[in-house]
C-alpha cells in the first residue's frame, strides 16, 4: 500500500477518535477501541537475530556474528525469513484472540549503534564498529524484514537514536558528548542510510541525552534532523521507560507529564513504558496540543495500514509451519559457518577426524546452551553445542572425551575445590587426547543489558577484556600439559566482543571466534573444525593491543577508537580473518559512475579480478578501504568503502564487482558537513585491511584510478 493512501485512511479513523481514544493509541500497549472495529496492539516486539520472546523460533547467529559474515545478501534474506515467521506467528496468534506483548508485527530491530567500546555489554547486539558496514547491512535486514510486497511485511525499527553505546550502569543519566564531527562521521551515518536508503519505518531513541538532551525528546536530533533534515516518514518509539528518566534520572523536567510533554511534543509518537498515561493530565495542564496528539496517532496508524492490520494481505495464508521449516534452519546454519572468523591457524586445522583416535573438547562453553544464543533471543526446538556438533559428525572411530573443566566465572579459583577437580580433569583429558579443542567466553549472564545481567553490578558491561580468572587457569592448565605430551590445541571463543587471546595466540596452535553462533551453531563450529566448510568471517570489531589502555569509557570523542581512530597496533586488526584457502586479488580497476554525487544516484564501482591458489574451495570477503592523501579532516586510518562476500573455488581465477559508499570520494569536517576530500586518493582492495596482499590505486579524483 502507498505510504499516502495509508496515511489517507489512517487520518480519517483517527478523526473518528475523541481525544482520550487518540492518548491511549500512543502507549505501547494501545487497547481495543471497540467502537470503531479497532482491536488491541501491543507495538513491542523484538527480531534482533530471529523473532525473540514469542517461543518457538529460527535462531541466527547473535547480530555481532551476522556482521562478521559481511554478507549483504544474507542479512536480506535473514530479515526475509525472520518477517515470514513474525507473520506465521502473527496469524495463528491473532486467530485465538492472543493480541499479548511479542505477538505483533512491529519489530524493535536492528541495533544500529556503533560498537566503539569493546567493554560495552549490549555492543554484541550490533554488527560492528564501522558506519559503512552496520549501514549497509543494516539497510539489508530492513529491506528484508519489510519486503517489497502490496504490504508491508513487517515493521522494522533503527535503535538506539543515537549516540549510544554505554556504559551501561549509567545510561539513564548520562550525556553522551559528542563533537559534530564524530555526530557526523560515526553516530549518525547507518541511521541516515536507512531511513534515506532503506525506508525504515520506526526510529527507536535512546536512554542517555546527547549533547544536553534527552533523546527521546530532543529537538535536535528528532525534530531538526529526523523529521527536517532527512524527511522521515514513519514513528518513533521512546526506549522502555526512557522518558521516566527525564525527571528521576536527567532532572531536565519536573514531573511525568512535563517529561511526556517534551517526549510528544519534540516527536517521540508512541511510548514504550507508562509516562504516556499521565498524557491527559498534560493534556489538560495545555501543555501538549490536540493537534500534537492526532499527529502522532496519524503516524502510527500510517503503520498499522501499511501493515495491512485492517485488510486481508498476501501474508495472512502463511501457516505456523514455517516456524523452524528446513529452509529457514539451513540459513541460520550457513549464517553460523559464515559468521565463524579463524584467527590462528599454524596447521592443525582442519582437523582429521578420521585419523585422529582421540579428540578432547573442554571448557564451561562447550557444552553450554546459554552460550549459543546472546541476548534477545527467541527459544530453537533443538540446541547443538559444539560438543554435539562434534559427536554428530565424527566417524565411529573417533573416541572423544570431554570435560567441563572450570566454572564460567570463579573469582578465587586456588580456594575452589571444584576448581581443581574439574582443573585436574581437563588435564587429564588433554594428556589423553591427540588434540584438545578448549571452549571459553562469555554469555549473556556476563555481558549484556543493564538490568539483564549479574556482571558488573547488574550494568551489562565488561570490567576489562580478561576472561574470568577461572578460564584463565583452565588455558595454562590445558596449554602446559599439552606441551608436555606433544599434543596440539585449539581455541575456540564464544563471545559477542574483543576479549584478550595474548595467551592463546601464544599457546594454541589454532584460534577461532564463534561468537554467539545461534541454537544449532555448535555444528557450525564443528563442520569448520573438521573442514566440511571453510571458515570466511572477518572481525568486525578491533581485538584491541590489551597493553595498550583503553580510552575513558565515558568518553565519546572517537580518538583512539576502533580501526579507523586507532593509534598502535591492534591484536588482531578489523577486517581480519583467515580462510582454508589462499584467495588473492590480482587485478583491480576502479568503474566510474556518471551520476555517483546524485543523493540516490549510482555508485561507483571496484572491478576485480581474484584467484584461489589453493585446492580448497572457500568464501571471503573483497575489501576496499579508501584514503584521502590531502584532506586535514581525513580519518587517520584508511576507511571501508566497500565490501563482497565471494565464493572462490578452488585453482579458479574469477571477477565482480563491489559497489562503493556513495561518499568514499568525501569527507567530514569538523563542523560535521561532508565536503571533497581533496584530488588525490589511493584505494586499497584485498581480503583484509590495507596489507602486502592488497592491490593499492593511487591516482586524481574524479579521474580513474590505476594500480
Amino acid at each position: 500500500m502507498d505510504r499516502r493512501e495509508a496515511e489517507r485512511r489512517a487520518r480519517e479513523l483517527v478523526d473518528r477518535m475523541t481525544t482520550a481514544e487518540k492518548m491511549t493509541q500512543l502507549r505501547y500497549d494501545s487497547p481495543a477501541v471497540d467502537r470503531l472495529g479497532i482491536p488491541a496492539y501491543n507495538w513491542w516486539n523484538e527480531a534482533l537475530h530471529g523473532v525473540a520472546r514469542a517461543g518457538s523460533a529460527t535462531s541466527f547467529p547473535q547480530a555481532i556474528g551476522m556482521g562478521a559474515a559481511f554478507d549483504e545478501e544474507m542479512m536480506q534474506e535473514i530479515g526475509d525469513t525472520i518477517a515470514t515467521e513474525g507473520r506465521a506467528k502473527y496469524n495463528a496468534y491473532s486467530m485465538t484472540g492472543d493480541r499479548d506483548i511479542y505477538k505483533g508485527l512491529t519489530f524493535w530491530s536492528p541495533n544500529v549503534n556503533i560498537f566503539r567500546d569493546p567493554r560495552w555489554g549490549r555492543g554484541q547486539e550490533t554488527y560492528g564498529e564501522d558506519p559503512y558496514l552496520t549501514g549497509t547491512l543494516g539497510c539489508a535486514f530492513v529491506k528484508g524484514l519489510q519486503g517489497d510486497g502490496e504490504y508491508m511485511k513487517a515493521a522494522a525499527c533503527a535503535k538506539h537514536f543515537a549516540v549510544h553505546s554505554g556504559p551501561e550502569a549509567i545510561r539513564h543519566s548520562f550525556d553522551a558528548k559528542a563533537s559534530k564531527k564524530d555526530m557526523a562521521e560515526t553516530y549518525l551515518p547507518a541511521f541516515r542510510r536507512l531511513v534515506k536508503e532503506a525506508d525504515v519505518e520506526s526510529v527507536m531513541g535512546c536512554y542517555n541525552r546527547v549533547n544536553g538532551e534527552p533523546a527521546c525528546g530532543s529537538k535536535t536530533l528528532l525534530t531538526d534532523l529526523l523529521r527536517g533534515t532527512w524527511k522521515f516518514e514513519g514513528h518513533v518509539v521512546s526506549d522502555c521507560w526512557a522518558i521516566r528518566d527525564f525527571h528521576e534520572n536527567h532532572h531536565v523536567t519536573e514531573d511525568a507529564p512535563h517529561s511526556a510533554a517534551m517526549a510528544i511534543n519534540n516527536g517521540c509518537d508512541l511510548n514504550c513504558g507508562d509516562t504516556y498515561q499521565v498524557l491527559p493530565q498534560a493534556y489538560a495542564d495545555g501543555l501538549i496540543s490536540e493537534e500534537r496528539i492526532t499527529e502522532a496517532a496519524v503516524r502510527l496508524f500510517t503503520t498499522r495500514f501499511l501493515l495491512g492490520l485492517f485488510d486481508e494481505t498476501e501474508y495472512d495464508d502463511i501457516p505456523y509451519t514455517a516456524v523452524e521449516c528446513p529452509e529457514h534452519l539451513a540459513l541460520a546454519q550457513r549464517a553460523a559457518e559464515e559468521s565463524i572468523v579463524l584467527l590462528k591457524n599454524d596447521g592443525v586445522l582442519p582437523l582429521d577426524l578420521e585419523s585422529i583416535g582421540t579428540l578432547g573438547v573442554v571448557g564451561p562453553n562447550a557444552d553450554s546452551r546459554v552460550a549459543l544464543i546472546g541476548n534477545y533471543h527467541g527459544t530453537s526446538s533443538e540446541y547443538i553445542t559444539v560438543l554435539e556438533g562434534l559427536r554428530r559428525i565424527a566417524p565411529e572411530s573417533l573416541r572423544i572425551l570431554y570435560s567441563e573443566g572450570c566454572a564460567l566465572n570463579a573469582d578465587r579459583v586456588e580456594h575452589l575445590a571444584y576448581e581443581n577437580d574439574r582443573l585436574s580433569e581437563a588435564m587429564i583429558v588433554t594428556g589423553a587426547s591427540d588434540v584438545t579443542i578448549v571452549v571459553v567466553g562469555l554469555n549473556e549472564t556476563l555481558e549484556g543489558e543493564e538490568g539483564d545481567t549479574g556482571n558488573s553490578a547488574a550494568s551489562g558491561d565488561k570490567m576489562d577484556l580478561s576472561l574470568p580468572k577461572s578460564q584463565e587457569a583452565l588455558l595454562h592448565a590445558v596449554a602446559e600439559t599439552a606441551k608436555e605430551e606433544g599434543k596440539k590445541t585449539v581455541l575456540c571463543l564464544m563471545a559477542g566482543s574483543d576479549m584478550d587471546l595474548s595467551y592463546a595466540q601464544d599457546n594454541f596452535d589454532a584460534v577461532l571466534m564463534l561468537w554467539y553462533p545461534g541454537a544449532r551453531g555448535g555444528l557450525a563450529a564443528a563442520k569448520i573444525l573438521a573442514g566440511q566448510v571453510s571458515p570466511s568471517g572477518k572481525l568486525n570489531v578491533t581485538f584491541y593491543d590489551p597493553d595498550r589502555p583503553l580510552p575513558e569509557f565515558t568518553d565519546y570523542s572517537m580518538t583512539d577508537r576502533t580501526y579507523r581512530y586507532l593509534g598502535g597496533e591492534p591484536q588482531y586488526p578489523f577486517g581480519y580473518g583467515l580462510t582454508y584457502g589462499d584467495v588473492r586479488v590480482r587485478r583491480a580497476e576502479l568503474v566510474k559512475t556518471e551520476d555517483s554525487t546524485a543523493e540516490n544516484g549510482a555508485a561507483d564501482r571496484i572491478r576485480v579480478t581474484y584467484d584461489n591458489d589453493s585446492a580448497v574451495d572457500t568464501k571471503d570477503v573483497i575489501q576496499v578501504y579508501v584514503e584521502p592523501e590531502d584532506s586535514p579532516w581525513k580519518t587517520p586510518n584508511p576507511r571501508l568503502c566497500g565490501f563482497l562476500k565471494i565464493s572462490a573455488p578452488a585453482g579458479k581465477t574469477c571477477e565482480c564487482e563491489v559497489i562503493l559508499d556513495k561518499d568514499t570520494f568525501k569527507v567530514v569536517n569538523d563542523e560535521g558537513e561532508r565536503v571533497s576530500g581533496g584530488d588525490h586518493y589511493k584505494l586499497y582492495i584485498g581480503t583484509s585491511m590495507p596489507d602486502k596482499k592488497s592491490i593499492t590505486l593511487t591516482g586524481k579524483e574524479p579521474l580513474v584510478l590505476t594500480v
